[in-house]
């Protein structure tokens, strides 16, 4: 089959920049869809309808129009964030070509004299700025596509707020076109004005002198989080995870959140990792959604709710993190049944009775129990000594495939 639709990324430049097989394409649609800018772009002698996009944004529109010569305008590579990669889950590839312009980034590393392969590229079009923060380490360099012109200085603003205020950014505007301009600066002395509304923000990152050191490894440091004492702590929670194994795509549910460090730590794993945090005390709630910000994972869900009646409708998951709550009645079988086959449970336990309910979970259903003791040298007079933690115990089970 003939493609029908044709995707055609373009530039600052307009119509002159395309190459002809993408001329072509726009010449002989009988649609063309587009955003009012892109569309503004092409010449009279281009005569099919131009069609901006619905507000809410939609490819029905389009789907619509299988069999009739289509095009849809993209800003450069239409499969770099862009409505090319979108089009594509809907449609077999056959069905349609894309014709790709240079991407901002390419133009942004071009002109940086950056190695594309060795940068970070982001995106916070209609996406949380929050998300920036998961990325802020020392001596990375950030592409950051920008949702508007008020982007840069938010940019700013939040490198300021997470102690990253030394950091270097560079705001390139309408790249490849004869409006591109450039302006350098730090990020705590950046002008609050507005960009262009078609602008990339490029960030090499420096932490200030004082400013805690984050690690993309599990275990972050207890004070990164707010809490009210119900924390998985660094040690364990290390360990924790290293049972849980994050793969990249897979849904954790983290049953009893308390400050939500398991989950958060979960997608920091992987961008494409997602948790679903159960937590029923409302205060603690709030520490999640500040501890999800703060540390560059706002897409983490919280389920206000109790276990196991806010587990009913939840989505499937890959694994299952019991933090408290193993001894109220029905939350281990719940979470067992609702696991995905091959998925994996673990649970934590401090007290007797939470000891003995895993014990008996491990009774029917087999998986690994370790008790993990963590002491902390302190002082004592003129010396030191072992200031012994409360003992854990963890039970890690995986659920038989073919469960």
């Amino acid at each position: 089959m003939a493609p029908w639709l044709t995707v055609v990324g373009i530039g600052e430049d307009g119509f002159s920049g395309l190459g002809k097989p993408a001329r072509r394409a726009l010449l002989a649609a009988s649609r063309i869809f587009g955003s009012p800018r892109q569309l503004a772009l092409l010449p009279r002698c281009i005569v099919g309808e131009r069609l901006q996009w619905p507000s809410p944004f939609s490819l029905a529109p389009v789907l619509a129009l299988q069999g009739e010569a289509v095009c849809v305008l993209a800003s450069g590579d239409p499969m770099f964030y862009g409505v090319g990669a979108s089009l594509a889950r809907q449609l077999p590839a056959e069905q349609m070509q894309v014709l790709s312009s240079p991407s901002s980034c390419a133009l942004a590393a071009a002109r940086l004299g950056w190695p594309l392969q060795d940068v970070q590229v982001l995106s916070i079009v209609a996406r949380p700025l929050a998300a920036l923060n998961a990325h802020l380490y020392s001596g990375v360099r950030l592409l950051v596509l920008s949702n508007d012109g008020d982007s840069p200085a938010q940019i700013a603003a939040l490198l300021c707020e997470r102690g990253f205020g030394p950091s270097r950014m560079h705001l390139l505007e309408h790249l490849g076109g004869p409006d591109e301009r450039q302006h350098s600066g730090t990020a705590e002395d950046w002008p609050p004005r507005p960009a262009a509304a078609l602008n990339l923000v490029a960030i090499e990152c420096l932490a200030a002198a004082d400013t805690p050191r984050l690690s993309p490894a599990a275990g972050l440091p207890d004070g990164a989080f707010r809490h009210d004492g119900q924390l998985t702590k660094r040690d364990v929670r290390a360990i924790t995870l290293a049972r849980l194994a994050p793969q990249p795509g897979e849904l954790l549910w983290d049953v009893g959140a308390g400050s939500g460090s398991i989950g958060i730590e979960w997608m920091r794993a992987h961008p494409s990792c997602r948790t679903l945090a159960i937590e029923a005390d409302e205060g603690r709630q709030a520490f999640i959604e500040h501890n999800r910000d703060a540390l560059g994972v706002p897409g983490l869900q919280l389920v206000r709710g109790k276990a196991p009646d806010a587990l009913a409708d939840l989505e499937q998951p890959d694994a299952i993190f019991i933090g408290g709550g193993v001894t109220r009645e029905g939350v281990l079988p719940l979470c067992w049944q609702r696991l995905r086959p091959g998925g994996r449970l673990v649970a934590n336990a401090v007290t007797l009775q939470s000891e003995l309910a895993l014990a008996h979970f491990r009774e029917q259903h087999g998986g690994e129990l370790t008790r993990i003791h963590v002491a902390q040298a302190q002082p004592l007079g003129a010396f030191d000594t072992w200031r012994q933690a409360l003992p854990i115990t963890l039970l890690e089970v995986v659920k038989p495939v073919d469960a």
